[in-house]
């Protein structure tokens, strides 16, 4: 397969500051740091981690949405983060965001018309009215609304509506790459099977390549061909799906897996939970050494000095990679 978008050495640092007249940096929030990954055209990569781990980040950071502290993002084989503003526009079309909130995400003064047909307005600038109308009608459709509803305003929809609103503006440039930000998150759980029905069907037709950012690994499970694992700011695993759930080698994939429910309670109540101690550590101060060792339940004294490197498990071509002191063991 070939690779559309290469992450080399990825780092997103924010300073912090203190003062009210005369700022002062007191410290830097590694949001993310050194992370690399491939997603291969055609796929579905699914990024997966608790909340703050730097998911959210490291999109907005591949669409140049933030510009990254250091590192390399190779879109279709162009540098993006060498390129300037002005000369990152006319790329911009080929990427698209879906933001996680449908309700912050859509300008309540806007119609469903406008806000669809705005990535119009600003690349497609010869298209006439009538044409770029026409064509928000079929995006409309494409995403199971009716083009009837053009006219009217976001806060006449529900939940799972406007998020087809959402993904109905991210698709209107038809971009070869999407990020899906967690776009089932705000979403009843009823509603959430049919924005995630939508969004592969939309993948077959549309031959997308997508980068799904989520928390829950069992929507991740039947979304994505390839899963990455990140904690604090780095990418801790990766594997194709079957390999990961099948046998995790990172004990933070391990706890992750163990806390999704099984319907089935008798499996359900015999099963071993791994039960992480402590919180998150703060990025803002990270751990020496492996960042996972001050809640891992097989830390020794080398996973506090020494960082693990992502390495690949089982020999090549397995597409397995863990960064763990232990994980070949």
């Amino acid at each position: 397969m070939k690779t559309l978008v290469s992450v080399e050495n990825l780092k997103m640092y924010f300073p912090v500051t203190k003062g009210l007249f005369i700022k002062r940096r007191v410290g830097t929030v590694r949001a993310v740091d050194d992370v690399s990954f491939t997603v291969e055209k055609g796929e579905i990569l699914g990024l997966v981690g608790e909340s703050g781990c730097g998911k959210s980040t490291t999109g907005r950071a591949i669409l140049q949405l933030y510009r990254p502290t250091a590192g390399r993002v190779v879109f279709n084989g162009t540098e993006l983060t060498r390129l300037k503003p002005k000369a990152l526009v006319p790329f911009r079309r080929h990427f698209q965001i879906i933001f996680q909130d449908p309700y912050a995400s859509l300008n309540p003064r806007m119609t469903v018309g406008s806000i669809v047909a705005e990535p119009l307005v600003t690349h497609e600038r010869a298209l006439r009215r009538r044409a770029r109308e026409d064509r928000v009608k079929e995006i409309l459709s494409l995403v199971g609304l009716s083009p009837r509803m053009i006219r009217r305003y976001p806060h006449e929809f529900s939940g799972g509506q406007r998020q087809r609103i959402g993904i109905a503006r991210a698709l209107a440039l038809h971009p070869e790459f999407v990020v899906a930000d967690e776009p089932v998150s705000a979403l009843d759980v009823s509603v959430q099977a049919q924005i995630l029905n939508l969004m592969m069907e939309l993948r077959e037709k549309l031959s997308l390549t997508i980068l799904f950012i989520a928390h829950d690994l069992s929507v991740v499970k039947h979304m994505s061909d390839r899963v990455a694992v990140m904690y604090l700011g780095k990418i801790v695993e990766i594997a194709p799906f079957k390999a990961l759930y099948a046998s995790p080698r990172h004990p933070y994939t391990e706890a992750l897996l163990s806390s999704v429910p099984i319907p089935d309670p008798r499996v359900e109540k015999s099963r071993d939970r791994v039960v992480l101690k402590g919180d998150v550590p703060s990025p803002l101060n990270p751990p020496s050494g492996c960042h996972f060792h001050t809640r891992c339940p097989i830390a020794e004294e080398r996973c506090r000095i020494e960082a693990p490197a992502l390495v690949q498990i089982g020999g090549s071509g397995t597409g397995h990679f863990a960064a763990c002191h232990f994980a070949a063991e």
